[in-house]
């Protein structure tokens, strides 16, 4: 190109000034240049006459009113049209991560999302970090960014998705259901739920070393209470048990044998001992004894838990029999999810005392778990159990979690209902509640708060296992197996006792919220009730409250009852003939 024949544009118009012939802008002369308008201007008028011109002849052909109509229409159209473009325009690049090439979550999906809105987040600080990169000359090599799992696992939310939660209000009185029912709980998306696992132990509040008493030869020196599978632990003992230090040994069950499972009473075939010793992050586990229940598959299992969760169910010798001529338990030993596990020498003749083994002992039988939730066998549990220890545990920073009773505080008022309804023998009760009563037990009042009950609902324990929670859980067992086996009665005690020693606490949640995520169904001999009217009403003209069921009812289970325990007297069978769901636990 040659300067000789363009000129310069200036900032004004775009106009061009002449360049001279040693390339210096000159001034133009009025007798050479006369000022004419620009052709961008010329250009402009013509167009403007133009559309005068057409609009004149439209208006001409068509009427002002019909010209006023086309525009009414027309405007609006052409309007929607360019927004659509637009906005599908931002939406394209919005979704685009320019750095990696990706495709990531639109914001209002990643609102939605908490795995979704942690990956963002991580990516734009990779951004952030991979510009000032830049800006600085580092031409090294970064490594190529994290897959989206380990991204889930590492990245904690800023703000928790169920920070604001709170419970609908009621409904008004006269629309208001009749006995308890679940009430909403906020769960976080499975993912989420996994990534909030701790990935280290909980500390263990002075208590670090744990050990149990083994005794082959265990002998009775106290006339009340106790069993060989329990080892008698003296009045003494089980007091003593109760002063925390930084190592024990205490009574925990299984005292024969070389560990629990083998020649321990309620012992376990050897390849079903190998198994439980492999190590798990969670379990879940459940147990029918005396074919007392009949099993319950867990509904709405995520995919994660399936591959990674044991579901265990403990039953004995009459229940594996009662599957077997059922042709419910395959080779195997499978229904459903659960694997089954089957106790030989049970150490009670009594099957909901045998259920208490499992029940407060697992961290005995499973003793390299890290998580446990127990559920009693009529339950069906229908939330995912990472949902559950997030909701109940992490979120709570807590390492023991049970429900309380839905309508029961106080352990007194607890006894008489037990005593009503026939649970017990109404000595054992008194004796009990007596001993607690003379050990400084009292009514639950308002100067226990922030403990907002001493009665718990017993059928669910969610549960960390380290050292202060398996004490708790060996010195329950201990009053189990010393008084009644009515574990509500002896809860409260336990957890007071500890709790003044060292700073722990357990989560007691709303019952409301357990039944959330396990649906409870009847005991099997209280479906034959149901299904036999006729025998039930015979059952119920023949029994009266307070006295033995033994030979009266026709569709009894086989099973054997230790001493002092007692069928359902007649008011219980009277609230499930109602078509009540709340039936007693394990």
């Amino acid at each position: 190109m040659t300067g000789g024949s363009l000129g310069q544009r200036t900032a004004s118009y775009g106009s061009l000034q002449l360049l001279n012939n040693n390339g210096i802008v000159g001034k133009p002369t009025s007798s050479i240049f006369t000022r004419k308008p620009s052709p961008k201007m010329l250009l402009a008028g013509s167009r403007d006459r133009e559309k005068q011109f057409l609009l004149l002849v439209f208006c001409k052909f068509l009427g002002r009113r019909r010209v006023a109509m086309l525009l009414l229409v027309g405007l609006p159209l052409l309007i929607f049209t360019l927004g659509s473009y637009v906005l599908d325009k931002e939406n394209t690049s919005l979704n685009i991560d320019e750095h990696i090439g990706s495709l990531v979550p639109y914001v209002s999906q990643a609102a939605d999302d908490p795995a979704a809105l942690m990956i963002s987040r991580v990516k734009d600080t990779q951004k952030d970090r991979d510009s000032s990169t830049e800006k600085d000359g580092n031409k090294t090599q970064r490594p190529s960014p994290p897959a989206a799992a380990s991204l889930i696992k590492r990245v904690v939310p800023l703000h928790h998705p169920c920070e604001n939660f709170a419970f609908p209000p009621p409904p008004p009185p006269g629309l208001r259901r009749p006995g308890p029912r679940p009430c909403p709980v906020c769960y976080v998306p499975v993912e989420q739920a996994i990534a909030s696992m701790p990935s280290s132990p909980s500390e263990s509040p002075v208590l670090q070393n744990l050990t149990y008493i083994h005794d082959e030869n265990p002998v009775k020196t106290e006339t009340h209470g106790g069993s060989d599978f329990g080892g008698y632990p003296f009045l003494k003992q089980r007091n003593g048990s109760y002063e925390i230090k930084e190592s024990m040994t205490v009574h925990c069950g299984f005292v024969k044998g070389s560990r629990p499972g083998r020649q321990s009473g309620f012992d376990l075939d050897e390849f079903d001992l190998t198994e439980l010793e492999q190590f798990h992050d969670v379990i879940v586990a459940s147990a029918i004894f005396g074919n007392y229940d009949l099993i319950q598959q867990p509904k709405k299992i995520s995919q994660a838990a399936r591959q990674n969760v044991p579901f265990y169910m403990f039953v004995d010798e009459e229940t594996e029999a009662y599957m077997k001529n059922s042709s419910i338990l395959d080779s195997n030993k499978r229904v459903g999810l659960w694997r089954i596990i089957v106790v030989r020498n049970i150490p009670y003749n009594d099957s909901r005392r045998n259920g208490k083994v499992p029940k407060l002992l697992l961290h005995r039988i499973f003793p390299n778990v890290r998580y446990s939730i127990w559920i009693d066998g009529k339950l069906q549990l229908v939330v995912d159990p990472y949902q559950i220890l997030e909701r109940f545990l992490w979120r709570e920073n807590a390492t023991f979690a049970i429900s309380r009773h839905y309508r029961r505080f106080d352990v007194f008022v607890e006894a008489e209902a037990n005593k009503a309804a026939g649970k017990y023998d109404n000595a054992s009760i008194d004796y009990q509640v007596e001993f607690y009563k003379n050990e400084g037990l009292t009514p639950y009042s308002e100067a226990k708060l922030p403990i907002t009950s001493d009665v718990p609902e017993g059928c669910v324990i969610i549960r960390e296992h380290i050292p202060i929670t398996n004490l708790f859980s060996c010195l329950w067992f201990n009053e189990v197996d010393r008084f009644t086996a009515r574990d509500q009665l002896s809860f409260s005690t336990v957890r007071d006792k500890i709790m003044a020693k060292v700073n722990w606490t357990v989560n007691m949640f709303l019952d409301c919220e357990r039944r959330n995520f396990v649906i409870q169904a009847y005991h099997r001999d209280l479906l034959v009730h149901k299904v036999s009217p006729g025998a039930a009403t015979m059952h119920h003209q023949l029994v009266l409250p307070g006295t033995s069921l033994a030979g009266k009812n026709p569709g009894k289970r086989s099973s054997k009852r230790g001493k002092g325990e007692k069928r359902s007297g007649s008011k219980r069978h009277r609230k499930v003939a109602a078509g009540n769901k709340d039936s007693s636990s394990f």
